[in-house]
């Protein structure tokens, strides 16, 4: 899948440019990206983006400080530049594009005001979907970043064509730093969507038997929404590890006959491995926590080494994603790749309940009450006062 990546503000930056760092070690040219800010100094600190493909705006504004966690002007700055980045974006290339994707985190300013604006203007544009990768603000952060989550989630959700969630609150570990919080969880972001939009690309390692290419992702995300990935890997033990994992390291020939005769009995059971790696990637940790149950489509890709996928394993793995949610759309293959790991992704589209966003939109809620009752004490505070102003 050919993927244009838009990285709006810092949070959405950092993780475009990660996407281009695993792009290039892996040799694919399957990504390209930009990077748009309010921001100078967060520009200068990417290391794999372009100094072109580095787009400044709203220096008349903000003189490329930034807008301090002010959505509404990152929209507005946005939307009088648009013509600017829309350019870059056509500089760089987009007859061969299977997908936009903006990435964004929503609880500041530059990128949760600027992608809604920039979303409804790629989709006016061109024909190819535009998705958005939204990261939500852990609460700790502040009501000011959830309530201008809130606010940009329930705008992008009408104007992309959907809009793939990562929580930050539920990948948080106790006791770590900022800096290391945040490479983790980027890490992961990239890890998972790594995945999912290379399926399709021809590897080293050949051609998957179930082939999921560009049109089976972008029909199960036509829905509209919200959309949460889940994530499940395990190593592939290989002949040359088990000749060397004998009795506490040695004497393995003895053992050889005992399991070879086990493993005929068990047929290896390649499938069982692929179904139970389905289900840890669907019942585990996922992008955004929800109920599953409400998913309206799913997609499921098994990645890794081929002679450890099992065609009926990801069949199976399907008939068991589709039994436990609510629609009847699972799409599903394998993707090859030289490694010594299987990687399982579980795409859950169009989600009707997630308790994040509720509360997410319940504080934002409450903050802008507080926010009203705490102008009107303001101005009631001086309008009682019987005092003559120095002048009109």
């Amino acid at each position: 899948m050919r993927v244009f990546f838009i990285g709006f503000g810092q949070a959405g930056g950092k993780v475009v440019d990660m996407f281009i760092e695993q792009d290039k070690k892996s040799g694919m040219n399957s990504f390209r990206g930009i990077v748009v800010n309010t921001a100078r100094t967060d520009l200068m600190g990417l290391k794999n983006i372009e100094l072109k493909d580095r787009i400044l705006i709203g220096q008349t504004v903000v003189k490329g400080h930034g807008v301090g966690t002010d959505n509404v002007t990152g929209a507005r700055i946005a939307a009088d530049e648009i013509d600017s980045i829309i350019n870059s974006i056509d500089t760089r290339g987009t007859h061969d594009v299977d997908a936009f994707v903006i990435v964004a985190g929503l609880g500041g300013g530059t990128g949760s005001g600027g992608s809604p604006v920039l979303a409804r203007h790629l989709k006016r544009i061109y024909r190819e979907p535009v998705y958005v990768l939204g990261l939500l603000p852990a609460p700790e952060e502040g009501r000011l970043y959830t309530y201008n989550a809130a606010r940009s989630l329930s705008t992008l959700v009408n104007e992309a064509d959907n809009v793939f969630v990562f929580d930050n609150s539920a990948w948080k570990n106790e006791g770590e730093s900022v800096k290391t919080a945040y490479s983790r969880l980027n890490d992961e972001i990239v890890r998972r969507f790594g995945v999912l939009f290379r399926a399709g690309e021809v590897s080293k390692a050949g051609v998957g038997e179930m082939v999921v290419d560009s049109s089976e992702i972008i029909n199960t995300l036509r829905g509209g929404g919200i959309s949460s990935v889940g994530y499940a890997v395990t190593e592939v033990v290989s002949e040359r590890t088990k000749q060397k994992r004998g009795f506490f390291g040695g004497l393995k020939d003895s053992f050889s006959k005992k399991e070879k005769a086990e493993e005929v009995l068990m047929g290896e059971d390649k499938s069982a491995k692929v179904i139970a790696l389905v289900r840890r990637a669907m019942l585990g940790r996922l992008t955004l926590p929800c109920d599953y149950s409400t998913a309206e489509r799913a997609l499921v890709l098994v990645a890794g080494n081929p002679n450890e996928m099992d065609r009926k394993g990801v069949e199976k793995a399907k008939s068991w994603v589709e039994e436990n949610i609510a629609g009847v759309e699972v799409r599903g293959g394998d993707y090859p790749v030289d490694s010594n790991y299987i990687a399982a992704v579980v795409v859950l589209a169009t989600i009707a309940e997630a308790p994040r966003v509720r509360e997410l939109f319940e504080i934002a809620k409450e903050t802008k009450e507080d926010v009203i009752r705490s102008k009107e004490k303001r101005a009631s505070m001086f309008d009682d006062q019987d005092i003559d102003p120095l002048f009109e």
